[in-house]
C-alpha cells in the first residue's frame, strides 16, 4: 500500500486528540442509542426525528428541512421516515401550496412515545456527558466545540 503524501502534518498529540474526540462521540450513542431499545423499543435516531418535530411548529417540517437537522441525505431520511410512519409515530402531508414538497408530522402516537422516552434519553446525556464536567468545564467544551460547527 502506497502511502500518500500531503503538506498538512498532524503531529501524534493531535491524532489522538481526534481518536479521543471519535471514541466518545461513538460511546455515548451506543450508550444512549442501548437506553433507548431497552427501556422502550425505539432507536435513538427515531427519537432524534420525533424530537425534532415536537420543537417544530405543528409538529411538522418540510422533509428536506428536517433532513438537515438530523444530518441525514434525503434518502436516508425517507427510508428513515418509511419505517416511523409504518409504526405509526409519523405520517406524510403534501405541502398546501406546493404539491410536490412533503413534511413530516408527528401523530399522536409519536408525541407519546417521545413523551415515554424522552427521561430516558436525559438521564442518558446527563449521566454520560453533563455529570462528567463543572458548570466551568461544560461551558468551555460547549465553546469548544461550537468553533466545529462553522
Amino acid at each position: 500500500m502506497q502511502v500518500l503524501k500531503s503538506q498538512i502534518r498532524v503531529s501524534a498529540e493531535q491524532m489522538e486528540v481526534w481518536r479521543s474526540f471519535l471514541r466518545a462521540h461513538a460511546v455515548l450513542v451506543r450508550r444512549l442509542e442501548a437506553d433507548l431499545l431497552d427501556s422502550h423499543n425505539l432507536p435513538l435516531a427515531w427519537y432524534d426525528v420525533l424530537a425534532r418535530l415536537v420543537e417544530a411548529d405543528d409538529h411538522r417540517l418540510r422533509m428536506s428541512e428536517l433532513a438537515d437537522r438530523v444530518m441525514l441525505s434525503p434518502s436516508g431520511l425517507t427510508r428513515l421516515i418509511d419505517r416511523l410512519e409504518s409504526n405509526g409515530l409519523v405520517r406524510r402531508e403534501h405541502a398546501e401550496r406546493d404539491g410536490r414538497g412533503l413534511y413530516a408530522v408527528m401523530t399522536d402516537e409519536g408525541f407519546q412515545r417521545l413523551k415515554e422516552a424522552s427521561g430516558t434519553h436525559l438521564r442518558g446525556i446527563h449521566d454520560y456527558v453533563i455529570s462528567k464536567y463543572s458548570p466551568e468545564e461544560l461551558a468551555e467544551v460547549g465553546a469548544l466545540l461550537s468553533k466545529l460547527d462553522d
